[in-house]
């Protein structure tokens, strides 16, 4: 099916330009108080002995980055600022962290618009059988991340949810090392770690050490650096998400996307001023315009009349937008489905029809993490049950074109 996918994506270099990179942080985070340091430690002496931590290791490990609360990482006009990453290696053929089937681990939450960018990338390149990946539950807790253990699955629902406090269709085990929580690999890794402790993480099995936490470095990772250990000639082989021909165009679309849309979702939702959400909503709103002339013309991909990084990364907010932004967020100006047409396509369009898109995207976990983890913004955790359809089916704007064309001809009877 993958093969039918990619059949029309043509092959360019893949060698890689330099990266200037955009945060691949979940959730909200502060710049980081760690210098921005490529050169990561590569430490194998683990954090601690047991893998269930008591209440108060856990709160050493969450720090005080994690502990504040998410809005207190806005600057002093109110508006909110994003962590910057702070593990940069890369996996290149020939580098320090070569391609090698089965050295690598992919840590993610199915809720994190960031992490899903590195799950699509890895589907779509044929990398299932390359790494695997643990999930997170989506509840994101004064701990940080955190991992189900058998003990955990064992629990009845919590009250307050229909889910228990770990137990999540479709979160993991810390598939590697048993560990509880997501800061125990950064302190494995890093013992002086003390910035927050984010998703996703490509970690190296082989020096037990984090290669990167930094989405947008990660996927043009995946992208070109296993091509020379996937089958020669084959679809996943071919494609090409950032093509050198393309490459000036895809950055310069990535750039305002991400400050507007991407990042510009966060900025309104944790704006802690009038001022500042204003200004983060007109952003967003202005960006979301643009993207709609782009593809008001008909077609298919942002970029070059085929797949690229470009239509991943807005992706992943996009199908996030009406599910929760729209409401969470504040980002109410207007929905995708009603709003934007052109736009509405377009994901549809994706999900639909590229089975990399929709059998990476949870809505489950997408709505449970944002109203359950963010009290600062909805502080009794209550989850909302609409929109009705997550995402709407293919033909829906047709039908609907059809509905109006019936109300209309009925009036006139």
């Amino acid at each position: 099916m993958l093969s039918t996918t990619v059949r029309s994506f043509t092959t360019t270099s893949s060698t890689l330009l330099p990266r200037i990179a955009h945060s691949s942080l979940c959730a909200v985070r502060n710049f980081s108080t760690r210098a921005n340091n490529t050169n990561t430690t590569n430490t194998t002496r683990p954090l601690a002995n047991s893998n269930s931590l008591p209440t108060q290791t856990l709160r050493t490990l969450s720090s005080t980055s994690n502990k504040m609360g998410l809005t207190d990482w806005a600057s002093k006009d109110g508006s909110f600022k994003r962590q910057v990453s702070s593990f940069r290696d890369h996996i290149e053929p020939n580098g320090k962290f070569p391609a090698e089937k089965g050295r690598y681990h992919l840590y993610v939450s199915y809720a994190c618009p960031w992490a899903h960018r590195t799950l699509i990338v890895r589907k779509l390149k044929g990398l299932d059988d390359f790494f695997d990946f643990s999930v997170v539950h989506p509840h994101l807790l004064e701990g940080g991340w955190h991992f189900e253990t058998p003990e955990d699955a064992a629990k009845p629902p919590a009250p307050w949810s229909e889910h228990s406090n770990k137990t999540f269709p479709g979160a993991t085990a810390d598939k590697l090392y048993g560990k509880t929580h997501i800061a125990e690999l950064y302190k494995k890794a890093e013992p002086e770690y003390s910035a927050r402790f984010t998703v996703p993480i490509v970690w190296d099995k082989q020096t037990e050490t984090i290669v990167s936490n930094e989405s947008s470095e990660i996927i043009r990772d995946f992208n070109s650096a296993f091509n020379g250990l996937l089958p020669e000639g084959s679809a996943e082989r071919e494609l090409d998400l950032y093509p050198e021909s393309l490459r000036g165009e895809i950055d310069a679309l990535n750039e305002w996307v991400y400050d507007g849309i991407n990042n510009g979702v966060y900025k309104c939702g944790f704006a802690t001023t009038q001022e500042a959400y204003d200004d983060a909503m007109d952003n967003l709103i202005k960006s979301l315009d643009r993207v709609e002339e782009i593809l008001s013309d008909g077609r298919e991909f942002l970029v070059g009349g085929r797949l690229t990084e470009a239509d991943v990364r807005l992706y992943t907010t996009i199908v996030r937008y009406d599910p929760v932004y729209y409401v969470h967020f504040k980002t109410n100006w207007g929905q995708i489905r009603h709003d934007y047409p052109a736009l509405n396509r377009w994901l549809k369009n994706l999900y639909w029809n590229y089975p990399a898109f929709k059998d990476t995207t949870h809505f489950d976990h997408i709505r449970e993490h944002y109203f359950y983890s963010h009290t600062q913004i909805n502080p009794r955790r209550i989850v909302p049950k609409g929109p009705k359809l997550d995402i709407e089916p293919l033909g829906a704007e047709k039908r609907k074109a059809e509905d109006v064309a019936g109300s209309n001809k009925a009036a006139k009877v």
